[in-house]
C-alpha cells in the first residue's frame, strides 16, 4: 500500500486526478446491486414481477394532478401502479379493520338535533328534519308522542336519527329536567316510552340576619323569590312582614333540592323553619299533609289573615280619638288605612259570607263579610267590588280591588275587625287559631318535628363557631 501511495505521488497532477475518479466509480459499483436485486428485493413472491414506475407524487400525502401525471409521460404506468398500490392498502385495511367492526350494531345514520324556534309548529320541526308526510302522520297518533309533542316550546330541541334508507329509525325529546320521552322503529312498527331520571332530595341549610329589609336578606342567604315569598306566606299569620320587621331579625330554615343523575334540577319545598321578630320565637314544619305546623303542632294557619293586602304603609292606626283628615273634627278611626295602588287585590280575611256589597258617599264601594257569630270585618273604598251579597268566600279569596272611592283624601283601603259587635284593632288583636294536627297524627309528627329541628339547631350552631 505504501508503495502504491509513493507511485502516485510520482504521477502527474492530471494523471492524480484521473486516477482517483476511477477509483471512486469502481467502490460505487461495487456497494449498489443491480437494478434486477432491487425489484426482486421489493416485488412480493406472491405478485407479479412486472415492474411500475411509480411517479414521486404518488409517496407524498398530496395526490398527483393529472396534469403533472400526463406531463411525466408516465400517464398508464401511474394509473397501473395506483391501482396495485390501491388494491394492497384495501387488502390490509379490510385485514386491519375486521376484527373490530360490531356487527351488531343498527344501521342509523348520526343523530340531528333540530331546535324549536319561535313560532315553530311540531309539523314545521319535522319538515326541516325532511320526515315523510306517513312518518309524521304514524308519530302524531302515537298517544305519548300527541301528549308531549304538541307543546313544544322555543329553545327545546328533538333530536332524530334515520337508517341508511333515511327512513326514521328514532327519536327522541326532553320532555322536561327529569322525563325524555322516546319512539323508536323497527320491523313491528313504532314504539313509545317516557324514561324517567331517578330524583334525589338533599337537605339544605339556610341561616340570615336582617340587616335592611327581609328581602334582600333572603336574597343574600341565597334563596330565590318564590322561597322567600313561601317563607313570608309561613310565618305570615304571626308577623307582619310590612310593618313587625326590625334589623337584626333572623330566620332559618332547611329546604329540599332536587338532583338527577348529580345534576341540580330546582329547588324544593321548605322542610323547616324558625324566625324570630323583635325577640319572639315562631316555628314551622311542614309535614306530609303539606300543611305547615309549630314545631309543637299548633297549624301555623290562623282563622284570619294579619292584613287582607299587601300593602306599601299604614297611613292611619286604630285611633278612638283621631282628628278626621276631611272634617276636621274628632271622630274615631274604628280600623287601619293600608296604602297601596289603585287596583291591589283585597282578599277576604277569613273564610264567611258577603252581607253587606254596595256603594254610599262615605264608603265608596264596601264589602262586608261575616265569618261566624264572633267575628266580622268591613272593607271601604274599594275601587271595584268582585262579590255580591250572599255569597260564600274562602279565606285569601280576592273579593275586591283598592281604590280611593267615597270621602277619602287618596287610595288606600279601610280595614276594620269587629269581634262580638265591638270594632277592635286589627293589628293587635289576639286572632283565633286553627285546629291542631290531628290527634291520630300527633306521634309521626312529633317524631318528624323533634328531628328537623335538632338538624337545624345542629346547622345554626355549626355556622356560628365557623364565623368565630
Amino acid at each position: 500500500m505504501a508503495k502504491f501511495i509513493t507511485l502516485f505521488k510520482l504521477l502527474p497532477k492530471k494523471h492524480q486526478v484521473i486516477l482517483a475518479v476511477l477509483v471512486m466509480i469502481t467502490l460505487l459499483l461495487m456497494f449498489i446491486p443491480p437494478e434486477s436485486a432491487q425489484a426482486s428485493k421489493q416485488t412480493p413472491s406472491n405478485t407479479s414481477k412486472t415492474r411500475y414506475d411509480v411517479p414521486l407524487a404518488f409517496r407524498t400525502p398530496d395526490a398527483p394532478t393529472v396534469q403533472n401525471i400526463e406531463e411525466s409521460g408516465e400517464v398508464e404506468a401511474s394509473e397501473q401502479a395506483a391501482e396495485a398500490i390501491t388494491a394492497d392498502l384495501a387488502d390490509k385495511t379490510s385485514e386491519a379493520l375486521e376484527p373490530q367492526v360490531d356487527k351488531q350494531a343498527p344501521n342509523v345514520a348520526e343523530l340531528e338535533h333540530f331546535e324549536v324556534k319561535r313560532g315553530d309548529t311540531l309539523a314545521a320541526v319535522f319538515q326541516r328534519a325532511s320526515l315523510t308526510a306517513r312518518e309524521v302522520y304514524d308519530i302524531t297518533q302515537l298517544p305519548l308522542a300527541k301528549e308531549h309533542l304538541i307543546k313544544i316550546m322555543p329553545g327545546e330541541e328533538i333530536t332524530i336519527a334515520k337508517d341508511a334508507d333515511g327512513a326514521l329509525k328514532l327519536l327522541q325529546y326532553r320532555i322536561d329536567a327529569i322525563s325524555t320521552l322516546t319512539v323508536n322503529r323497527d320491523a313491528t312498527g313504532y314504539h313509545e316510552t317516557v324514561a324517567a331520571k331517578q330524583v334525589e332530595n338533599r337537605q339544605t341549610f339556610v341561616n340570615a340576619t336582617i340587616k335592611s329589609n327581609f328581602w334582600n336578606a333572603g336574597v343574600d342567604a341565597g334563596l330565590n323569590p318564590a322561597q322567600i315569598m313561601q317563607l313570608a306566606a309561613i310565618f305570615g299569620w304571626d308577623v307582619d312582614f310590612a310593618l313587625d320587621i326590625r334589623n337584626g331579625d333572623s330566620f332559618s330554615l332547611i329546604y329540599q333540592q332536587e338532583y338527577a343523575d348529580g345534576e341540580y334540577l330546582r329547588s324544593g319545598n321548605i322542610l323547616a323553619a324558625e324566625f324570630i321578630n323583635q325577640g319572639k320565637r315562631f316555628t314551622a314544619i311542614r309535614y306530609a299533609d303539606g300543611k305547615y305546623y309549630s314545631e309543637d303542632g299548633r297549624s301555623m294557619r290562623k282563622a284570619f289573615l294579619s292584613s287582607p293586602v299587601d300593602f306599601k304603609y299604614v297611613s292611619s292606626n286604630f285611633n278612638p280619638k283621631r282628628l278626621h283628615p276631611v272634617t276636621g273634627l274628632v271622630r274615631p278611626h274604628r280600623g287601619v288605612d293600608y296604602v297601596a295602588a289603585i287596583g291591589t287585590p283585597i282578599k277576604a280575611a277569613g273564610a264567611g259570607k258577603v252581607v253587606e256589597a254596595s256603594y254610599n258617599q262615605f264608603n265608596g264601594n264596601y264589602v262586608f263579610i261575616r265569618h261566624n257569630a264572633t267575628y266580622t270585618t268591613k272593607y271601604l273604598h274599594l275601587n271595584k267590588r268582585k262579590v255580591k251579597v250572599g255569597d260564600t268566600v274562602k279565606q285569601g279569596q280576592i273579593i275586591g280591588t283598592l281604590g280611593k272611592t267615597g270621602r277619602v283624601t287618596g287610595a288606600h283601603l279601610h280595614y276594620e275587625f269587629i269581634v262580638n259587635g265591638v270594632h277592635r284593632n286589627p293589628r293587635t288583636v289576639e286572632l283565633p287559631k286553627a285546629d291542631p294536627i290531628a290527634s291520630q297524627e300527633r306521634t309521626a309528627f312529633m317524631a318528624l318535628s323533634k328531628k328537623l329541628m335538632a338538624s337545624l339547631n345542629q346547622q345554626k350552631q355549626v355556622q356560628v363557631a365557623m364565623q368565630q
